[in-house]
């Protein structure tokens, strides 16, 4: 998957929709393949604790919020 083997993947405005079955199991397997080989940086205005919401289903959201925030740097900007 091409997704997997770019250097550095952005995602912009994370959060503004939910998330189809189809979409997370995607999503996982993204995630699951670019876990400590490549960067992902993500923005949204959602705060990470509403990510289970957005992403809908609990045990994919675990599985992936695992391999997104797991040694993560999180930067909350403010006005």
């Amino acid at each position: 998957m091409q997704l997997a083997k770019t250097d550095v993947l952005l995602l912009d405005d994370w959060g503004l929709a939910l998330l189809t079955d189809s979409a997370r199991r995607d999503l996982l397997e993204i995630f699951d393949d670019r876990h400590g080989h490549h960067s992902t940086i993500v923005t949204s205005q959602l705060p990470v604790t509403n990510w289970h919401e957005s992403i809908g289903d609990s045990t994919l959201v675990d599985a992936i919020l695992d391999r997104l925030v797991h040694n993560a740097h999180q930067l909350m900007l403010t006005r």
